[in-house]
């Protein structure tokens, strides 16, 4: 099972941006799919943005963040990024990414589509 990492969560004051990664450790990420999610107590789980393969680069967004968040795809680096803009209280949450291996696949922003998971970082919109 491919281990994926994220990192750049942190305490943000409304308004404010943050970049979240998603690595991967020992193996390329061009050929997978990768998915943005995030988790608040209490709630579901909710797909925020996904990337196809370096092959196909489509990009997809839920409307809840389609003006402030970009994802895009750092080959030389092997990571995927979440930049959020003018982020807001209700964007507290856990982010996790998720990843599918696949030169088909273009991406989803159902859970229910990947297989690897990384472990998720905390994001904490408060002033």
């Amino acid at each position: 099972q491919a281990q994926l990492v994220e990192s750049g969560g942190g305490l943000v004051q409304p308004g404010g941006s943050l970049r979240l990664s998603c690595a991967a450790s020992g193996f390329s990420l061009d050929d997978y799919a990768i998915g943005w999610f995030r988790q608040a107590p209490g709630k579901p789980r909710e797909g925020l943005s996904c990337i196809s393969n370096s092959r196909h680069g489509s990009t997809y967004y839920a409307d809840s963040v389609k003006a402030r968040f970009t994802i895009s795809r750092d080959k030389a680096t092997n990571v995927v990024y979440l930049q959020m803009l003018s982020v807001k209280p209700e964007d507290t949450a856990i982010y996790s990414c998720g990843g599918k291996r696949s030169p088909l696949f273009s991406c989803s922003l159902s859970p229910s589509a990947y297989d690897d998971w990384g472990q998720g970082t905390q994001v904490t919109v408060s002033s």
